[in-house]
């Protein structure tokens, strides 16, 4: 599912990559929570948050979704402060179209 609002002109091949990923996950819920924030912010993020996004997205798709629905605790190897600022980035955003 690619349901990306943002081109990746003018990204270097790391952020392309990296979006790229975040819209296809697998899970269609996850593509939008990863996508969305990755559409919004994927040119301002520094290296050590796209360290942490990479690392991120290697958790399941069904965890991910678990850790932002609040239905289970977030894996400490998981719990990094991307994981916050997406949840905040979707908080402030209000809700996801599914």
């Amino acid at each position: 599912m690619s349901g990306t609002t943002r081109s990746s002109e003018g990204l270097d091949e790391r952020r392309r990559r990296v979006l790229f990923r975040c819209w296809h996950r697998g899970m269609r819920e996850v593509d939008l929570l990863l996508g969305q924030f990755a559409d919004a912010r994927i040119g301002e993020l520094s290296d050590a948050e796209l360290d942490q996004l990479e690392h991120f997205m290697e958790a399941q798709d069904a965890d991910i979704f678990s850790w932002f629905a609040g239905s289970k605790p977030v894996d400490p190897a998981f719990d990094r402060p991307i994981f916050h600022v997406i949840k905040a980035f979707h908080t402030h955003s209000g809700p996801i179209n599914v």
